[in-house]
């Protein structure tokens, strides 16, 4: 019974978006799009995974931005502190969040139990961005890890979660600066220092370790329940939790992963020569092409066929791109000719690109 119930729960996209009635669209960011970009150098020694942040190379890793609430500028800014800095080597994808909180908490114990039903600290990860075949993260001040693989997000048909999937060789610590599950007192912050092994990564990525330049989809993820304190006990209130991002998503839901944000990688060690970040022109092409996924899932939800006209799905296309979309009664694929590669969409959301003289 056990097992049925946790399937159940892992066929719910995060955030409870299944219990939502019935629509017969697809729900689509609200926010431009304009995700947030970190660029991640190198350490120059292993680091001690102890949640101190002790190396001085971790002083010269530069914070990311404040996190914001997942649906953006369309919400309030959060009222506590969250915010992360990331370092890599040879060998392994650092991680440090820090997160401003006046009481710690947890419940959950279990490894892979349900873990933003406590407070806890996300990471995200799609190597190739291509929102397909990505990795879920998810702890809570007990350093109680919930690690997933998806084939791909909730919205596109056939997505598989590999609850049983494991990080082999993760390395993570919790460090309270406070008490933990003790409401008499008011603490400060609890932190998370994390290694995930490039080894575990490899089998979605072009190139593991990353080269010089190379581009990742990453977004971290931080969810806060208000809580009151009944009988010397913290209670969760019965109202939807906070979600606090760093790369806001648009709408409440992390398994957007087009919304992520960019993390370029250099071979540059902290602290010394600086990188500057630059787009990839191709992912505001894969933009475009979102945009005609966007309206081909809803026009087949409402229509149960998807279609080549544009006008009526309701897409401004720039003039100086020319599209073409092939169908069959169940799928589609469109496909924009620049320069001098291919890029595509399925039906099913996944985005690749094609150079003809490699074919």
């Amino acid at each position: 019974m056990k097992k049925k119930i946790l399937f159940i729960i892992l066929l719910m996209p995060l955030m409870l978006v299944a219990l939502e009635p019935f629509v017969d669209y697809l729900p689509e960011p609200q926010i431009e799009f304009n995700p947030k970009s970190y660029i991640c150098y190198k350490t120059d020694s292993p680091i001690v995974i102890d949640g101190r942040m002790n190396e001085k190379i971790w002083s010269k890793a530069v914070w990311t931005e404040d996190f914001v609430d997942i649906e953006g500028n369309l919400q309030p800014k959060p009222e506590l502190r969250t915010k992360v800095k990331m370092l890599w080597d040879d060998n392994f994808f650092y991680f440090f969040c820090e997160m401003g909180e006046p009481h710690i908490w947890a419940n959950l114990k279990e490894k892979d139990s349900v873990i933003f039903y406590d407070n806890d600290f996300e990471i995200f990860i799609d190597p190739d961005g291509d929102t397909h075949n990505y990795y879920e993260f998810e702890i809570n001040a007990f350093n109680t890890v919930w690690d997933l693989f998806l084939s791909q997000p909730y919205r596109d048909t056939g997505c598989k979660v590999l609850d049983s999937w494991d990080i082999q060789k993760l390395k993570s610590t919790v460090r309270i600066n406070g008490t933990l599950n003790d409401p008499t007192d008011e603490d400060t912050s609890w932190s998370v220092e994390i290694a995930y092994p490039w080894k575990v990564l490899e089998e979605c990525a072009t190139e593991c370790p990353p080269q010089q330049g190379d581009q990742w989809r990453v977004n971290f993820s931080r969810v806060e329940w208000e809580t009151k304190i009944i009988e010397n006990r913290y209670s969760k209130l019965r109202k939807p939790e906070h979600n606090w991002v760093w790369s806001p998503q648009g709408l409440i839901n992390m398994h957007y992963p087009e919304m992520w944000g960019f993390v370029q990688f250099s071979e540059n060690q902290a602290g010394t020569k600086e990188d500057t970040f630059k787009l990839n022109k191709a992912e505001k092409i894969k933009w475009i092409l979102r945009q005609i996924y966007y309206k081909e899932r809803t026009y087949q939800m409402q229509n149960g066929k998807f279609t080549n006209d544009f006008s009526q799905l309701d897409v401004t296309i720039p003039t100086e791109f020319i599209i073409k979309v092939y169908l069959t009664p169940n799928y589609f694929e469109a496909v924009i000719k620049f320069e001098d590669k291919e890029y595509y969409i399925s039906s099913e959301g996944r985005t690749w690109v094609v150079d003809p003289k490699r074919k």
